[in-house]
């Protein structure tokens, strides 16, 4: 029994409710009792997040833009580039690469042509670029992504190579070892750690690898980028730089602008895709989310998305042929495109939109509502057959060519071991996962074969009939000549190649039926 003037159990506990709370119970219960009505009847239902905003673009805001003190991207001079990082930091990075394929970034101070910029964020660039790159001993792998493969090397972690398979240029490499950061493919990033700086407008650039076809100076990439602009196509600004790692010995890399938000404001008025290496062209549905492994985009996050994206994957996808013919005009600039299409197999890049690396970006015009294919990475193009024609499919191996070997079977690189009933896409032919359905549907419709074949003729005509090639690779030599790190007798071997192949090229398309018109 409850002594005399205390208050039962059940009314001290009431009143250790708040007041408020007391005041409105019923409405709270009522609160409480339709939000499980909800989670009960709606749990199963997807949202769909997409924003459909037409709102004026926003970047991310530049606190602080570095001047430097020359263009980084004058290709006529000769550039200097130094990075430091602490050797812990570095350790750190291979170590979490090697085990879960992350590439974190690693804080460093860099110096770029004389201006110093601390804190800058670093990291490895390249997906089957780095497969066989070795860290103490142990190789690593080409991971397996949602629509990749896993691609081992053989046990003792021995450095793997892939062999060459064109008659110039190939997909051979040098073997790239943590223990050399001077030869290795690097991201640089001037707002990683220090968020909204730029240098000379650009958050990032990359330093590309040596030995991917091109030789140590990557020449053919270089020479690639310089006849698309002297063609008028977008392409990447680049330079070459003296390349010094924490004191290590300077070695002549090539610098390439990467596609941020700069370069997507000087495409015009529209937003910029990339196309990643993990992903397909391929319609899964409306859920923005489930492209994260296929499209990242690159400017105007918050006011425009990926429904661009989705809604030209459904209809490439769904289209009938008759449809895609007459209506591709509506969703894509079809001259444009074409001459996208003709220049990468000018150019005999194999590794393209269609290629295994998924090397290209869209830009969706927004007054047009119409997207153009951006090219990207050209590490591998001048691979191949100087004799392949532009309706042959390009391969390592020339016309038809497979990714390694001749007639369009896979080569994996000697020792390494493929997942079980692994079967490359198309018999191979193109290599790991390569095909893409809005390339193949516009190559085989007739509706475009002549406007492809014009673009093919005025490309042609600028990049190989007037010497555009030759005088980029002629200027390109001449200013190797003062970069620092250079060696002068393997890129004058590496010019000789090459030169020899885009004249092999010139002559061979110039008995073409499609450049004689």
């Amino acid at each position: 029994m409850a002594e005399p003037g205390s208050r039962p159990p059940s009314a001290r506990l009431r009143h250790r409710i708040p007041v408020r709370v007391r005041h409105y119970w019923k409405l709270l219960a009522t609160c409480v009792a339709a939000m499980a009505a909800l989670v009960l009847l709606a749990g199963n239902v997807q949202v769909t997040p997409i924003v459909t905003s037409q709102a004026a673009g926003s970047h991310d805001k530049v606190a602080f833009d570095v001047p430097g003190r020359v263009d980084l991207f004058d290709a006529s001079i000769a550039h200097t580039l130094t990075v430091t990082y602490t050797e812990a930091d570095y350790q750190r990075m291979f170590d979490e690469y090697m085990a879960t394929g992350e590439k974190e970034y690693v804080r460093a101070d860099v110096t770029v042509d004389g201006t110093l910029i601390r804190d800058v964020g670093i990291r490895l660039k390249g997906n089957s670029t780095l497969m066989g790159l070795t860290h103490e001993g142990q190789t690593a792998s080409l991971r397996e992504d949602r629509g990749g493969v896993r691609v081992d090397g053989p046990p003792g972690g021995a450095p793997q190579t892939r062999p060459g398979g064109g008659r110039r240029g190939g997909f051979g490499r040098v073997s790239l070892d943590s223990a050399r950061p001077e030869e290795l493919p690097w991201l640089m990033s001037f707002d990683e750690f220090a968020k909204g700086r730029r240098y000379q407008g650009r958050s990032e650039i990359a330093v590309r690898v040596s030995g991917m076809g091109g030789g140590g100076a990557v020449l053919n990439e270089a020479v690639s980028l310089a006849v698309l602009a002297a063609a008028g196509q977008p392409a990447q600004r680049y330079a070459y730089a003296g390349f010094q790692v924490n004191g290590r010995p300077v070695k002549a890399r090539l610098l390439v602008e990467h596609p941020d938000e700069n370069f997507a404001d000087s495409l015009g008025d529209g937003v910029l895709y990339k196309a990643l290496s993990t992903g397909r062209f391929a319609y899964q549905g409306d859920d923005p989310t489930v492209y994260a492994d296929d499209f990242k985009q690159v400017d105007d996050k918050g006011s425009h998305d990926l429904k661009p994206v989705i809604e030209l994957l459904r209809w490439v996808d769904g289209a009938s042929d008759a449809d895609f013919a007459a209506h591709l005009a509506d969703h894509v600039d079809v001259g444009s495109f074409a001459a996208y299409v003709a220049a990468q197999n000018l150019l005999l890049n194999f590794d393209d939109m269609a290629g295994p690396g998924k090397n290209y970006y869209l830009w969706y015009d927004l007054r047009t509502a119409r997207f153009r294919v951006v090219s990207w990475d050209h590490n591998l193009t001048f691979s191949g057959s100087a004799a392949s024609g532009p309706h042959d499919a390009l391969g390592m191996g020339g016309p038809g060519g497979g990714f390694g070997g001749p007639g369009g079977e896979f080569t994996p690189p000697e020792g390494t071991r493929l997942p079980e009933g692994f079967n490359p896409p198309g018999g191979g032919r193109g290599g790991l996962m390569a095909g893409n359905k809005l390339k193949e549907r516009f190559l085989a419709a007739d509706t475009f074969r002549d406007e492809y074949e014009a673009a093919y003729r005025d490309l042609y005509r600028v990049i190989y009939a007037q010497h555009s090639a030759e005088k980029a690779l002629d200027r390109l030599a001449a200013t190797l000549t003062g970069v620092a790190g250079n060696d002068a007798a393997a890129t004058g071997s590496d010019v000789d190649s090459l030169r020899s192949l885009i004249q092999e090229r010139a002559k061979a398309l110039a008995e073409h039926e499609v450049i004689k018109g």
